[in-house]
C-alpha cells in the first residue's frame, strides 16, 4: 500500500510542478508538458514492479502510435478557445482526438499494427 501512494504521490507531483511552471512561462510550461514525463514514470514503475521487457517495450511502442492522433487537438484547440471558449473547445479537441485516432487505427491496420485489440 505504502508504494502505490508512493507512486501516486510521484506522479501527482510531476503534473503538478508541469502546471505551475506554465502558470509562469507558456513557453517552459508546453515544452515540460510536452516532455514523455508520464510514460517514462510509467516505464521506470513498471521496471521496479519487476515487468518483463517485452511488456515494457510494447508500452514504449503503443505509446507512440497512440500519440500520433492527439496531435491535431493541439493544433485546433487554440483556434477553437479563441472563438468558441474554453469548454466548447476541450469537447471538441477530445471528439477531433477520437475521429482521428478511429481514423488512425483503420490506416495502420493495414500495415500490420493492431491499436483496437
Amino acid at each position: 500500500m505504502l508504494w502505490l501512494a508512493m507512486k501516486y504521490l510521484v506522479t501527482a507531483a510531476v503534473v503538478v510542478a508541469v502546471s505551475e511552471v506554465a502558470r509562469r512561462s507558456d513557453r517552459l510550461g508546453a515544452f515540460i508538458a510536452a516532455l514523455p514525463l508520464v510514460t517514462v514514470l510509467v516505464l521506470v514503475w513498471l521496471q521496479v514492479e519487476g515487468q518483463s521487457n517485452e511488456k515494457i517495450g510494447n508500452h514504449a511502442y503503443y505509446t507512440f502510435w497512440y500519440v500520433l492522433p492527439t496531435l491535431p487537438m493541439f493544433l485546433a484547440f487554440p483556434w477553437l478557445l479563441q472563438r468558441l471558449g474554453f469548454w466548447f473547445a476541450l469537447a471538441t479537441g477530445v471528439v477531433i482526438t477520437v475521429a482521428t485516432f478511429a481514423m488512425f487505427s483503420v490506416v495502420l491496420r493495414r500495415f500490420g499494427i493492431e491499436l483496437l485489440a
